[in-house]
């Protein structure tokens, strides 16, 4: 008894979170421009002055700002037909019994559609978004004018996973959101992207003359600590991925067997 309630609360909770995801998603996404454009004039009013290339020295900003709504919006442009899309011709979760149904047979299955559990993947794909502008803008600082290679490099790498990874995230999220049935592959591709970056970047800039050490620590530290929460998404969710019957029915059209 005490279960069942627990799992309706969570239910009525979940679908109330998803309502909210999905009719006010264009609040958020002004709120992310206000806060984002703020921290980033904070940052950028911290460093040097602006002097020379002014532009270059802001595009890095400008660039975690937007990319991230665009690549959402272009994201909802692209997936508008959802889970109409079709289903891919190669199985690559293979784990567990299922079989096959037609798109109307799982819609009108009672574990069909982005609810419960799923709700709660759906949110930490889109915090990645905060998250990783918020270790950007805290960790690497501002630049202007000439600076040592090795900060030119810091930054512009720093800047492109930053950039690269909300926007990747932000798509993920809009194909987890509108059902579309390549979303667990391409959640998996962009976990394989965000440690190939953190990994790259650890290699490019750690192999510029003149890294200070004092830098080279938390870099490292910055970067193993990526590293270590994609692991633990992983570690989580990929089990989600593979064998949750809400999940199979809702983006691969199977049921269990």
């Amino acid at each position: 008894m005490i279960w069942n309630r627990l799992s309706q609360r969570f239910e009525a909770k979940s679908a109330a979170v998803l309502m909210t995801l999905q009719t006010r998603l264009d609040r958020f996404l002004i709120g992310w421009l206000l806060v984002a454009g703020l921290a980033s004039l904070a940052r950028i009013a911290a460093g040097p002055p602006l002097h020379g290339a002014v532009f270059t020295s802001v595009l890095p900003y400008l660039l975690l700002v937007f990319a991230p709504v665009a690549s959402l919006l272009l994201a909802r442009r692209w997936f508008a037909d959802g889970d109409r899309q079709p289903q891919p011709e190669f199985r690559l979760a293979r784990v567990g019994r299922w079989r096959e149904v037609g798109r109307a047979q799982a819609m009108r299955h009672p574990l069909y559609g982005t609810r419960g559990i799923m709700v709660s993947l759906l949110v930490g794909i889109l915090l990645n978004i905060p998250v990783r502008a918020m270790e950007f803008l805290g960790a690497i600082p501002a630049i202007s004018g000439p600076v040592p290679a090795w900060l030119f490099v810091l930054h512009a790498a720093m800047s492109f996973d930053a950039v690269l990874l909300s926007s990747l995230y932000a798509i993920t999220f809009v194909a987890a959101l509108k059902r579309v049935p390549l979303f667990p592959r391409l959640l998996v591709a962009v976990w394989g992207v965000d440690i190939v970056m953190q990994l790259v970047a650890a290699q490019l800039i750690g192999g510029t003359p003149g890294l200070p050490a004092a830098v080279a620590a938390p870099l490292q530290e910055l970067l193993q600590g990526n590293v270590t929460k994609v692991l633990i998404s992983v570690g989580v969710w990929l089990p989600y991925l593979l064998l949750s019957r809400r999940l199979n029915v809702t983006y691969r059209h199977r049921i269990a067997d």
